[in-house]
């Protein structure tokens, strides 16, 4: 058995109270200078080599393990290399792997269809025997969709089930939990169980997740308040915290302990104070989304007669009473790629083994994105990816290979779309900037890089595309291992606004500034979108 491996963020209430992200230092770097040899051929003090070489000699980096590439787009020459081929933990850049393998083996007009069926016969409005939920794997189910399924069934005139609700979450395997995720992140939503079958409680669309508010109680002494997104039965709650006069301590902390089902709220919120607001990752996703169904049911007038069971597939000749199917997965790609979502590249990933080799499992599933890899030009041998997400600290790419993978698929029909579910470094909107809406603001870079960030304990990373001064286009690859520092995010930042300040063809390198680094100390290991209410 391996080792237990470093627990890689903090528990989400303490993320609350850790404070915003601090703002991104601007980096001022258009003064540029002239360059003699072409890029790697001179000394370290030469040119774009020496320029790079100098961001990298940041004190936050020592005794750690870098990894960066840079390349032309259009040519593939490799204008920069460092460490290029070590092996490095990729934290969330996964997902360029695991996005691209589906956009590629899926298709980006992929949908999930969740379904509602019924065994048995039907006599007037009374169906006597049971009624099948059965999923597809869909990441990005709502209570709104299940509550139109419900009505759909309703519309079809049953009002009475003498049978059960069966969930048929059986299009993924049973395994919930990806290799060596951290058992103290149990309860994030970051990482939630995967099930074929669930839903979420926002449009985060942070399957398997239900979001918790706590208010103060009318007077001290009470206990808070708390309410479900969605409204549910099924997650047993466990209230034991107490309102405490205004101006006393908050401390309010809302939780799954490891191993349990129960949402326990312990600790004290002062009489005043704004909800505390914790998305929880539930237990049982199968069970939760099939509940919720159930409810919806009952809200149309349509009575279930026996027990909500899950895990049961649907039986041979089970006729379809509703059917949702999702947005096409070139939509998915946005909140999956933008906001960094890891259940999304898990349910991709059971969902390619499925589609591809008819086992909706992580090893089918990363057994078929390692073949697509391969046919990209990448080394898989130097290779590992043991989820799709990034979230296992057993996850390793070289920078190298990322750089392959990112020029291999620029002549993909699906190229531009799947370009553009990039986080844009400075994009304010949430929904265009992503994880890099507050980085290199002030910079050539700023709507001008778009790439993937990832982030654990020790592991940071940065991935994808920008252009230079002189409108050529640069593929960049970034990794950076094994550091103490809070945050080594700015020293990213560093190279990819040089990158944009050079004129790299014409042999202009932008005046290199010290990678700025972030006050506060409030960078600790998370994604920003990572943190509720999002902080980026």
């Amino acid at each position: 058995m391996s080792r237990p491996p470093e627990p890689a963020r903090h528990r989400p209430s303490a993320l609350r109270r850790a404070g915003a992200l601090a703002a991104v230092a601007a980096l001022a770097c258009t003064t540029l200078l002239a360059w003699g040899p072409p890029a790697g051929a001179g000394p370290s003090g030469t040119g774009l080599k020496g320029a790079l070489d100098e961001i990298l000699t940041d004190p936050r980096l020592d005794g750690g393990s870098v990894s960066v590439v840079v390349a032309d787009a259009a040519t593939g020459e490799r204008l920069y290399r460092r460490d290029a081929g070590d092996r490095l933990m990729p934290a969330s850049t996964t997902k360029i792997a695991t996005s691209l393998a589906a956009m590629a083996l899926l298709g980006p007009g992929h949908r999930w269809t969740t379904r509602v069926l019924a065994s048995g016969h039907r006599h007037g409005s009374t169906l006597h025997g049971d009624l099948y939920l059965r999923g597809d794997g869909d990441p990005t189910m709502l209570a709104a969709d299940y509550e139109r399924l419900a009505a759909d069934v309703a519309a079809a005139g049953i009002r009475r089930v003498t049978g059960r609700i069966l969930a048929d979450d059986t299009a993924f395997d049973g395994v919930r939990l990806g290799r060596s995720w951290a058992a103290e992140d149990e309860s994030a939503y970051y990482s939630a169980p995967v099930s074929a079958l669930t839903l979420a409680p926002d449009t985060d669309y942070d399957a398997g997740t239900v979001l918790v508010e706590a208010r103060p109680g009318a007077r001290p002494g009470d206990p808070p308040r708390v309410s479900l997104t969605p409204p549910t039965g099924h997650v047993p709650l466990e209230v034991t915290g107490r309102t405490v006069d205004e101006g006393g301590a908050d401390t309010l902390t809302v939780d799954r302990p490891h191993g349990g089902a129960t949402i326990t709220v312990t600790g004290t919120i002062p009489l005043g104070a704004p909800a505390t607001k914790e998305w929880i990752a539930v237990r049982d996703p199968s069970g939760y989304a099939a509940s919720v169904f159930a409810e919806s049911l009952a809200s149309h007038g349509v009575r279930v007669r026996g027990t909500t069971r899950t895990g049961r597939p649907t039986p041979p000749g089970a006729r379809v009473l509703a059917s949702h199917r999702s947005m096409p997965l070139s939509q998915v790609m946005h909140p999956f790629m933008k906001l960094s979502n890891n259940m999304h590249a898990e349910a991709l990933v059971k969902t390619i083994g499925r589609v591809r080799a008819g086992e909706g499992s992580w090893a089918a599933g990363l057994s078929e994105v390692r073949a697509h890899l391969a046919e990209r030009g990448v080394r898989t041998a130097t290779v590992r990816q043991a989820d799709g997400s990034g979230l296992s600290r057993m996850n390793l790419f070289p920078a190298e290979e990322l750089t392959t993978l990112l020029l291999a698929v620029r002549d993909a029909p699906w190229y531009e779309q799947w370009s553009a579910s990039l986080p844009v470094a400075c994009a304010p909107d949430r929904a265009v900037g992503g994880t890099l809406r507050s980085r290199m603001c002030s910079t050539p870079a700023a709507l001008n890089a778009r790439a993937k960030t990832g982030s654990l304990t020790g592991a940071s990373a940065l991935s994808g595309t920008v252009t230079d001064a002189g409108g050529r286009e640069l593929v960049f690859g970034i990794l950076l291992n094994d550091y103490l520092a809070p945050s080594v995010k700015s020293v990213e930042d560093a190279i990819v606004v040089l990158l944009a300040s050079s004129d790299t063809a014409a042999g202009r390198i932008g005046a290199v500034r010290p990678p700025a680094a972030r006050e506060g100390g409030a960078e600790d290991g998370l994604e920003c979108s990572w943190r509720k209410p999002a902080s980026c």
